[in-house]
């Protein structure tokens, strides 16, 4: 039992050492945004995150409610 607990601790500690070295041995490393409004690929297709497109709607539709400004 406690074997297969190690194999697993060390699967998981290689796994963060692989996501980890892009910011561990790069000058000014960082991870990079998993926003769909910071990625320029999506962007250039015209998607956008679900509440842009909400918003976007609200405003094109005449039969949509208005939001409310508190």
């Amino acid at each position: 039992m406690i074997e297969k607990i190690l194999i697993a601790a060390l699967i998981i500690a290689i796994a963060i050492a692989f996501l980890c070295v892009k910011v561990i041995f790069r000058k000014n490393g960082y991870f990079a945004s998993q926003h769909i409004h910071d990625s320029e690929a999506m962007r250039e297709r015209g998607i956008h995150c679900v509440m842009d497109q909400d918003r976007e709607m609200r405003t094109r539709s005449k039969l949509a409610v208005k939001e409310k400004s508190e």
